[in-house]
């Protein structure tokens, strides 16, 4: 089979069990008013199922970027310039009209299926994803067949 068909056969089977999908957002930074700065927010554009380093749409693939929970602005001391900035994009998530608590991707990127595009590469001609930046090539059938099941029938607690 080729990347895209099991593609195909994961998103059935995500759409036929009802998987529940996650928010797709972009950063927008509005333009200056009267030389006054407004705030950024993350409007929503779509939605996903979240399938580890893919996640997938009615009609793309897609590769995961920066995920947050939307939240409340709060004063707040911080330890990393890493975790402000992570927070800032919370706070903008909750500016643009997610609920509270709501999980957000933002920074995803569209791939192509049907050439070479980390993270997924054919491997000795079996189509394959890297599934993190250290790991090795994955069998793609095993990858999807295991993130589906997750999806499906999280475990205890998570």
């Amino acid at each position: 089979m080729n990347a895209r068909d099991l593609i195909d056969g994961a998103r059935a089977r995500l759409s036929a069990a009802g998987a529940p999908r996650e928010a797709l957002g972009e950063l927008v930074v509005p333009r200056r008013i009267l030389g006054i700065a407004r705030a950024p927010r993350i409007e929503r554009r779509s939605s996903a199922w979240h399938l580890g380093v893919l996640l997938l749409t009615d009609d793309a693939v897609l590769a995961t970027g920066e995920i947050v929970r939307a939240r409340q602005e709060a004063r707040r001391g911080y330890t990393a310039e890493s975790q402000r900035q992570r927070s800032e994009l919370a706070f903008a998530a909750r500016r643009g009209g997610f609920a509270e608590g709501e999980t957000v991707h933002v920074g995803w990127r569209t791939l192509s299926v049907d050439t070479p595009d980390a993270p997924l590469a054919p491997h000795e001609g079996i189509p394959s994803i890297r599934w993190s930046g250290a790991g090795a090539l994955m069998p793609l059938q095993a990858y999807l067949d295991e993130r589906v099941a997750l999806l499906l029938d999280p475990p205890a607690g998570a």
